[in-house]
Parts: C-alpha cells; structure tokens; sequence
C-alpha cells in the first residue's frame, strides 16, 4: 500500500512539474512516507527528520513533508516536536499534496518559522475526500517504479478488522471498495502502456465487495473480468484475511491461467488462544480448512505468511504451536516481527505488553530458522523442474548463484525474476529479457532463491 502511494504520488508531482534528483541534498522538497505499525519503523522516520533540522535552520528553500500512517496517527505532535517538519497529511489525503506543498513552499520561504498542517489530517473517515483519492488512483497511465511492466492496483482501501493490535483501521479507516469498472479502466491504460502483471491490493483484498445493478460483485468477480484483458499476462492479489474466507477467488485462481497460483495469508499466531486474545475471528482448523481447500483446488499453490512474535500472554506453548503451523502449512516464505505496542490500538489498552524483549527475539529467531528449514527442503525439491518466470533484470547480488556450477562463467549476466509462485529465480540472460516470460530449469536452492538456467 505505501508503495503505491508512493508511487502515485511521485507520478502526480512529476506531472505538474517536479522533478527527482539523485540526493536529499539537492531536493527542495523531501517527503516521507511513513508507515506505523511497528515502533521501529517510526523510529527510522524520527531519525530521518532529526538529521535535516540543521538544514531547516538555515535554508528557505526547503520544504519537509510527512506523509502516511505515522502522519495520521501523530499529526500535530509531529509540527510542534519538529519545526523542520511543513507538511503532515494522511494517507486519504494525497490527493492534493501538491497542492500544499506550493502553499508550504511559498509560506515557508516568506517565513521560514511558518508551519502548515492540512487541517484534514485530524478526522481522517468524515474529512477526507474518497473522490480525490480516486482520481489519484485513475489518472495514471503508468507504473512509476523500476520495472515498468509491472504494477499494483488498489482495488479497496482501509480495513474494518480491528485485530487488537493494529493500527492500521486507525489511520486508514474503514473499508472502501472501488467500482470495478475503474479497476478494470486503470489496468487496461496500465497494459497498453506495457504493464504485464498486476497485484491487486487490499488491507483485506479477499473482502472486496462493491454493489453494482442489484449484484454483489466480490474479488472472484473482478478477477474473472480483469482476466480478459488483451495483453495482461499475471494477475496477483494480496494480502488475503482468513476470516469469513471467500472460496472464489481461489476458484478463479484453479480455472483462469493469467491468476497466479499464490496466496498471502497471514495467520499471525498458530495458537487458537493468542488469535482470540488478537481478536482474528478464526481458529487454526478454520485456516487450515482454506489452506487445504486451496491445495486441493490449485494443487501447486504457494503460499506466504505473517506473525507477531511475543504478543501479549504468549506461552512457549502458544509458540510451539505457531511453530508447527509452520511447518504443517510448509510456506514457501513469512514475514515475521516481535510484537510492538502500538498506542489506540485495543491491545495498548488492554493487554500488558508482558513479554520480554529478549524472549520476542528468541522466539522470532526460531521461527525464522523453522522457515528457512521448510523453504530449503521445498526449494531443493524443484530441482528439475521447468517454471514460466518474468524478468525483472539484472540481479543486485549476482554473487548468490557463484557456487552453482556454470553460472559464474556465463558469457551472460545473472537475470532475477519470479515463478508464478513468486518463488525468486536467478538465472543468466541477456539484459534485453527484461519485462519478457521466459521458461527457466531450476538447477539448485536456497531457502530464499531458486538458480536456473534458460530452458
């Protein structure tokens, strides 16, 4: 999400006239896009700020500004703590950044103590505009990212979860389906513009409903419509809440070619006590009854996973059993963090955060050995095998695939891209393969990486 938001926003500012540079030394204007479900994101981001308060002192052409989650939650705190600080605007307020950074900029340079809050930041659901962020979302016409054939589409925005502790339902408020027309209209000018995959992104993207002529449309529906596009060749979605699961939309994942065989789905905690007391509305049967449903329908699904380490009360019983969900749903990667306190939140206000530091780093050092031992034993086992992989280019550490046998001594540079089951593949390639699929024969492992050769 704050990868299309950011990517939106530079596409908005590059359109009016702004131009990026190479370093924040030679920007007039410097944004921050902040995200603020972990403390030690926000953290990063107060550092950052500290590190330009010299600057602030002594130039006036230099506008500062704060923009996302973090913004929403801290607003105000954050002029009053930083007076480097111009702008703090929340996500569904965007739309019109450009807007206040000319009003920032003007004011800042006539007054360099001047301080400018968007006064929408405080009531984010009654004073935000949704029109304005939906023409932020149908303007573009192209991805501004590195690899320009590939894009994300925000199909929904917000979140009514409210998991106990969670900030996001806080500072990007309830949830919001587009109209599937606009959804279909922004991928077909993002594939006649070379886009060839598109990630579908939702806090809750399985949850997608939008009414439409007496129907309720859901994320099957989109994706059964989305894959006639001419042109679009992968279709992804993430990330998928296991609660009240939708059978559809892997449905549609088992009947239509273009959506790949991946499923996002979090599960946090594989204790049935810790996902109460997280307020997840499902058990570990239940998540596994979508795991194995979706196996059975798309025998080779893949799957990724979330989880919070140390959440309040968790037992080493309570991490055992995540423990064992790990290796019983054998992810093909997770992502994984010690549980932070994060203030509003339900958790904040009610559960102790009574789990020591250095037992969440333990506990979370296990569970990322426990995942690198079943992405290992999966990823040897796809030896031999041939997958259809899109180049994303050259690959930032070609000294991975050295000890695979010919590799290094390709009259080609090593290619990163990925499967269909965003299983990462290296392989050697000219560098015009970019952008192109290409069939790849896996030759070796690692726990994070595929090596391959051109088949």
């Amino acid at each position: 999400m704050n990868k299309l938001d950011s990517e939106l926003v530079v596409g908005n500012l590059q359109d009016l006239g702004y131009q990026q540079v190479a370093s924040i030394e030679e920007a007039s204007v410097i944004l921050y896009n902040t995200c603020s479900v972990r403390q030690h994101a926000e953290d990063k981001v107060l550092t950052k700020i500290s590190q330009l308060k010299k600057r602030h002192q002594h130039d006036r052409d230099f506008v500062l500004a704060v923009i996302g989650c973090m913004a929403e939650r801290l607003g105000e705190q954050l002029l009053n703590d930083y007076p480097q600080v111009s702008i703090v605007t929340s996500p569904s307020n965007i739309y019109h950044l450009a807007d206040l950074i000319d009003r920032a900029y003007n004011e800042r340079v006539s007054d360099p103590e001047k301080k400018q809050l968007d006064n929408r930041i405080v009531e984010l659901n009654e004073q935000a505009d949704p029109d304005g962020l939906e023409r932020l979302d149908t303007y573009r016409d192209r991805p501004e990212v590195a690899h320009p054939f590939m894009a994300f589409v925000r199909v929904m925005r917000g979140c009514n979860n409210f998991c106990s502790y969670c900030i996001v339902p806080h500072v990007r408020g309830r949830e919001r389906s587009r109209p599937p027309q606009a959804v279909y209209d922004e991928v077909v000018r993002l594939v006649d513009n070379g886009v060839k995959e598109i990630t579908l992104l939702g806090q809750a993207v399985n949850k997608y409903q939008f009414e439409a002529d007496g129907k309720m449309l859901t994320l099957g529906d989109l994706l059964y419509k989305l894959h006639d596009i001419d042109g679009l060749e992968r279709l992804r979605f993430v990330t998928s809440y296991p609660g009240n699961f939708d059978k559809q939309c892997i449905e549609a994942m088992a009947e239509l070619e273009k959506v790949c065989p991946y499923l996002h789905m979090p599960a946090q905690s594989g204790s049935d006590v810790m996902l109460k007391r997280m307020n997840r509305h499902y058990t570990i049967a239940q998540y596994m009854e979508i795991i194995d449903m979706a196996r059975e329908l798309v025998p080779d699904v893949s799957f990724a996973g979330d989880f919070i380490c140390g959440f309040s009360g968790e037992t080493d019983e309570d991490h055992a059993a995540t423990l064992d969900l790990i290796k019983n749903v054998r992810y093909k990667n997770c992502f994984a963090f010690k549980y932070s306190v994060r203030p509003g939140t339900t958790a904040a206000d009610k559960f102790p955060d009574d789990v020591p530091d250095e037992v969440k780093q333990k506990r979370l050092a296990e569970l990322l050995a426990v995942q690198r031992e079943v992405s290992l034993e999966d990823n040897a086992r796809l030896a031999g095998k041939r997958f259809k992989v899109l180049v994303e280019g050259l690959s930032k550490s070609p000294h991975l695939a050295a000890k695979v046998e010919g590799m290094a001594d390709s009259q080609y540079p090593q290619l990163i891209g990925r499967t269909g089951g965003d299983h990462i593949v290296v392989f050697n390639g000219p560098e015009s393969m970019a952008g192109q699929i290409v069939e790849v024969e896996i030759v070796d492992a690692s726990s994070l990486t595929l090596f391959g050769k051109k088949a």
